[in-house]
């Protein structure tokens, strides 16, 4: 009943009008901008000094999160449809969201790791994000195409890798050049354009519920508790991860939040895009995708502020 449900998202569109797409991929330049603006190049140096925490993070943050994801979007396969699955994929694809620094610091883990893994991730993110959606998009399809009839959908790779480079490259190429030759005037728009990104991620989910509410009204509860699910094993992921890798307290604080918070909004916009999602293959299918994106973009604000608030609280 509920998976039969969960099919009405597949009708979820978000028509921004002429001009869109372009709109769309000045948003993600801006937001990846912002993002590039944190990232040092000191912050490589720290897997030559350091390495044990950074790369426990990075095998979680790219190999054990995609996993564990296929693995929950296995287990729910009975009451979940395959877009939604996809959705839950493509987000744990993403790189970690530039707000898992600011949430490392409040909960006294070691921002600098948070920083780190941030700059490694998102500087990959175009090749590791096409990749892991790509190799684990694929296995799911290979796996539930032998239970029942699923639409017939090709995972992109090279098409995504080649938007990602060119969406994702240039900005974050441009943004660590400009922090490295104009770090005074750096400091002062970070924050603003950080909220700004923020801002716009809103104003698209704030667009895509209310053009789509009729379809989302009765089946927003039940994603919300498949996003919930998914991204508490996402912190339990990185928390777990660090204890068996026996690191500290302070890096094991910001594993959990590095790997729980994800940039679901470049999963969102990806998802805008002809060029990687063909409207005419994909079309009337990736509703359920973008809702999952959207509901974990706002919920994993809310997740990793509160989980901060506690680690704040108990002493190491």
């Amino acid at each position: 009943m509920i998976k039969e449900q969960l099919e009405s998202l597949n009708a979820i569109i978000i028509n921004m009008g002429s001009g869109g797409l372009r709109i769309m991929n000045i948003i993600l330049a801006l937001i990846m901008f912002g993002v590039a603006l944190n990232i040092r190049l000191d912050s490589f140096k720290k897997i030559f000094r350091q390495p044990k925490s950074v790369l426990t993070g990075l095998c979680l943050q790219w190999f054990a999160l995609p996993f564990i994801t296929f693995v929950l979007a296995w287990a729910l396969n009975q009451w979940i449809t395959p877009m939604v699955a996809l959705g839950m994929i493509l987000v744990a694809s993403c790189p970690g969201g530039n707000i898992s620094n600011f949430m490392s610091s409040y909960a006294k883990g070691n921002t600098e790791l948070s920083v780190s893994m941030t700059a490694i991730t998102t500087l990959f993110s175009s090749i590791m994000t096409p990749l892991n959606f790509f190799i684990w998009g694929s296995l799911y399809y290979m796996v539930i195409s032998v239970s029942g009839d699923i639409p017939r959908l090709v995972i992109p790779f090279f098409p995504m890798l080649k938007e990602i480079l060119l969406l994702l490259g240039i900005p974050i190429l441009v943004g660590m050049v400009f922090a490295y030759y104009f770090p005074k005037a750096t400091a002062k728009i970070v924050k603003p354009i950080q909220n700004l990104s923020f801002v716009l991620f809103i104003a698209i989910v704030g667009v895509m519920i209310y053009q789509n509410w009729n379809l989302i009204s009765g089946n927003i509860a039940f994603v919300f508790l498949v996003v919930f699910l998914h991204n508490a094993l996402a912190l339990c992921t990185g928390y777990i991860g660090g204890t068996l890798a026996k690191v500290s307290c302070p890096d094991r604080r910001a594993l959990t939040i590095e790997v729980g918070i994800q940039n679901s909004g470049l999963g969102l916009i990806l998802m805008m895009n002809p060029a990687i999602f063909p409207p005419e293959i994909w079309t009337g299918h990736y509703g359920g995708m973008l809702l999952v994106a959207s509901l974990w973009g706002i919920w994993h604000i809310v997740s990793g502020l509160t989980l901060s608030s506690i680690f704040r609280r108990v002493q190491y």
